[in-house]
């Protein structure tokens, strides 16, 4: 029982430094009511384009934040390569193919592939583009209403389904102006969806131990009510 106690108070205590109130409907609405909106976006290899390409490039992205009422965060994350799924799916291919020679190429392959990354570790990056919604900005806000979300920041603020809508309309339509100003860049971009925030998160917090425990699809999750 002492054992139990002491885990749920290290859990009551570890979640009040979370700034997450609640993911849905591809939103993260934070404690503080504001949203934040994620965006998936592709690189481009600069040093690769034309002279001409490269100054169209960067026309584009100074009308892209000449045009910006609000601010936006850009996050680069860094990461191993887990290449062991792709590994067990060459190793079935390998076991399918009944081409003689094409079944030692694969074999070939497998082992140069294990040997690369025995070499050294093989990192991945992937660039997010935060898009936030504060309600509070728009409106005054009393004295004491921000000191009592400061005194008791570990507060949840459960938004109205009618409140949060409003609040998500505004944000789409920063997302959207987002999204265009990016693509005109030539890039790719895709807005995370309710699982996608899930899982970005749960391993942004938990690296190694989403690992060895994978997060379970959104619909096989049992929400404590």
């Amino acid at each position: 029982m002492a054992n139990k106690s002491a885990s749920n108070k290290i859990a009551a205590s570890t979640q009040q430094y979370l700034d997450i109130a609640e993911i849905k409907d591809n939103t993260v609405v934070m404690k503080d009511g504001t949203l934040r909106a994620v965006l998936m976006v592709s690189s481009i290899n600069f040093a690769l384009k034309s002279e001409e390409e490269q100054n169209a490039v960067i026309g584009s992205y100074v009308r892209f934040l000449n045009n910006l009422a609000f601010t936006l965060q850009i996050v680069v994350q860094s990461r191993e390569l887990d290449i062991d799924n792709y590994l067990n799916y060459l190793k079935e291919k390998e076991k399918e193919q009944i081409n003689k020679l094409l079944k030692i190429q694969t074999a070939d392959y497998i082992e140069y592939i294990q040997e690369l990354t025995s070499l050294g570790r093989i990192m991945s990056k992937r660039f997010f583009v935060v898009v936030p919604y504060d309600p509070v900005t728009d409106k005054h806000k009393g004295f004491f209403s921000s000191i009592k979300e400061a005194l008791r920041p570990a507060t949840i603020i459960k938004l109205k389904e009618q409140t949060f809508v409003r609040y998500q309309e505004m944000l789409d339509r920063r997302v959207d102006s987002v999204m265009g100003g990016l693509e005109s860049m030539g890039v790719s971009v895709a807005r995370l969806d309710t699982q996608s925030l899930i899982e970005l998160y749960y391993k942004t917090y938990n690296p190694e131990t989403s690992k060895n425990q994978p997060l379970v699809e959104l619909g096989r999750l049992k929400v404590e009510e």
